[in-house]
């Protein structure tokens, strides 16, 4: 399991999980496994930065393993 910081970037922007998986199209389970440091997709993480309102190129901000 890899380190992120989704949640604490979730947390900053006040946006709930279940916010942030409506807004990424993706489950709120699946917001849940990796704020908890499970892979995932690498298309499931562009959802996430995306859902969050950075840009692509700011994934090193929250995926370091990448």
């Amino acid at each position: 399991m890899g380190h992120n910081a989704v949640k604490e970037i979730r947390g900053r922007l006040l946006m709930g999980k279940a916010e942030l998986a409506r807004k990424a199209g993706v489950s709120p389970l699946t917001i849940d496994r990796i704020e908890k440091g499970e892979n995932c997709r690498m298309e499931t993480k562009r959802k996430i930065i995306l859902a969050l309102g950075y840009d692509l190129s700011d994934k090193d901000k929250f995926f370091a393993e990448d």
